[in-house]
């Protein structure tokens, strides 16, 4: 899913699309709408934050 976005995002800096198509992209759910992924050589996980109000008390 990450590189499918970076690559995606990719396309959109380098002005292959405009974008308003990446909103469109992940309403829709359709992997074959995305751009070719990113390669994974170097691309990582870092860090994830989840809003407070996810957590049950």
């Amino acid at each position: 899913m990450v590189r499918a976005i970076v690559g995606t995002l990719m396309e959109v800096g380098l002005g292959m699309r405009n974008v308003e198509s990446m909103d469109e992209l992940i309403r829709s759910r359709d992997r074959a709408l995305a751009g070719k992924a990113a390669p994974a050589k170097g691309l990582f996980l870092s860090q994830i934050v989840y809003k407070e109000d996810i957590y049950l008390d």
